[in-house]
């Protein structure tokens, strides 16, 4: 028992009798889709601290500080939440980044504070005692998963997730906002350009090259965009070669009930955005997720977050972007995805390599990102695919899925539309992916019943739910985590 529990933690060799999520690769192939999600989550790693440092009115040095910091934590985080320790780490190929959720936030913190360094240890403060809260209530949440996801809603929010994200990639196809450039025909050129080659080298191009083939349209469209002046390394030679972030860089945390309030409302969110993304991913990579494994997940998201508010940091969560990849590249090992923490680890700790990478043109990712981002629709639309339309129920099932692409597509088409509502409201719903789980979640239980989707998840023969329109996690057991 003991030899088959320590065998689930370890990598393997690949072979018959190992599953591809456990199988370890080769370091090149190892290196070079460890990569590619790096280059995927990269940008919206660093987008929330450039966002916040900026609305506090930090000094360039602490804004250039809490980028470290997210780069540090999410590289280590990425690593917590695949390979696992004990009951923390689901043991998926999921990237971890900072979240997006908890930016609305803390910017109203800021506002409350006119010292920017103040607003920043209130900040601190809430997210480290939300985090810790929710680490310990994560075994409750995970009790009704398979009551708040069958498929109808995993599909519907996980179209909502590639719907919301295309948008970001669009903006990047543009370039730089507010330069003379934004928008010319040289930078959606090579956007466009990107997107082109990674079709081309993913459908013809043969062997290994098939899947990291983004990352080499991206070094070829890289390339390319030197001679053209959208490339600028100058800044390379620049950076520090050593830095290590420290904890508690901007003094002791401060502990402000509303604030840990309204991060406790953000932590929730990103918790029903985590726990589809790990069963979307689950069901591509053939690892059926339990609400146990789901709990081990969260575990590691609400860990992670404590560990990055101590970086001063922000919330950990898992990135919806980097499915897609799993897609593109066809590999289902976890340790791919450990590798890209281990690069994000040394970006942190060696600004010049942080330094080349953030010399990639944005269009070259927004022509990536189109694809990567679009995969996650493709992926909730094969869901969709699945569920039930044609009977009284799949009635229902239709009108849930219309609401729910309103709801998350609405923050994206009308940026202002809830300006007016409460500040909770706000924190919640500005996220298209939480206000779209949300409306999904809220949709089903009605038309199924809080009862009776409690008695339908209950363990069959089979150990999973008897009814499945269908649920997408099997229910409880005492099993030990597969994973």
């Amino acid at each position: 028992m003991m030899a088959s529990r320590l065998k689930a933690f370890l990598p393997q060799v690949s072979g018959d009798d190992v599953h591809p999520v456990d199988a370890m690769l080769p370091p090149g192939r190892l290196a070079a889709i460890g990569l590619q999600h790096m280059l995927a989550a990269y940008a919206g790693i660093i987008a929330p601290p450039l966002i916040i440092g900026t609305a506090l009115k930090l000094s360039f040095l602490d804004i250039t500080f809490l980028i470290s910091a997210s780069l540090l934590a999410s590289g280590i985080v990425t690593m917590l939440q695949t390979v696992g320790i004990w009951r923390i780490g689901v043991r998926l190929p999921l990237v971890q980044g900072v979240s997006f959720s908890g930016i609305a936030s803390m910017i109203a913190i800021g506002k409350e504070h006119s010292n920017g360094i103040v607003a920043m240890n209130v900040i601190v403060g809430s997210v480290l005692v939300s985090s810790a809260i929710m680490f310990f209530l994560t075994p409750l949440y995970a009790k009704l998963i398979p009551v708040l996801f069958p498929r109808v809603v995993l599909g519907a929010v996980c179209t909502v997730i590639g719907l919301t994200l295309l948008p970001i990639s669009i903006g990047w196809m543009q370039g730089t906002s507010g330069t003379p450039e934004y928008g010319s025909m040289r930078n959606i050129g090579i956007a466009i350009l990107t997107l082109l080659l990674t079709v081309i080298i993913v459908h013809y191009v043969p062997g290994f090259t098939k899947r990291v083939g983004m990352l080499v349209a991206m070094l070829i469209t890289t390339l390319i965009s030197i001679p053209l002046g959208l490339t600028d390394f100058s800044k390379v030679g620049g950076a520090g070669a050593f830095a290590v972030p420290g904890f508690f860089h901007f003094g002791a945390p401060r502990f402000e009930p509303a604030a840990i309030v309204s991060m406790i409302i953000v932590m929730l969110v990103i918790m029903t955005e985590a726990t589809t993304d790990m069963v979307v991913i689950g069901d591509m990579v053939d690892k059926k997720m339990t609400p146990r494994t789901v709990s081990d997940g969260l575990r590691a998201d609400c860990l992670g977050s404590v560990f990055s508010s101590m970086l001063n940091g922000f919330q950990a969560s898992a990135y919806g972007q980097n499915i897609g990849l799993i897609t593109v590249s066809r590999t289902k090992s976890r340790f791919a995805v450990t590798a890209s923490g281990v690069i994000l680890v040394i970006m942190a700790l060696f600004p010049p390599t942080a330094a080349i990478i953030a010399a990639i043109p944005l269009p070259v990712l927004g022509g990536a990102g189109v694809a990567i981002f679009g995969l996650v629709a493709v992926n909730g639309v094969q869901y969709l695919s699945k569920v039930d339309f044609l009977s009284d129920r799949g009635a229902a099932n239709g009108l849930i899925v219309a609401a729910t692409l309103t709801m998350g597509i609405l923050p994206t088409a009308a940026p202002n539309f809830y300006v007016h509502f409460p500040q909770w409201v706000q924190t919640i719903f500005s996220s298209g992916i939480a206000a779209g789980a949300i409306t999904a979640i809220i949709l089903n239980l009605i038309v199924t019943g809080f009862h009776r989707g409690l008695s339908d998840s209950g363990i069959s023969a089979a150990g999973t739910s008897p009814v499945d329109d269908g649920i997408g996690i099997p229910a409880v057991t005492d099993e030990p985590s597969a994973t």
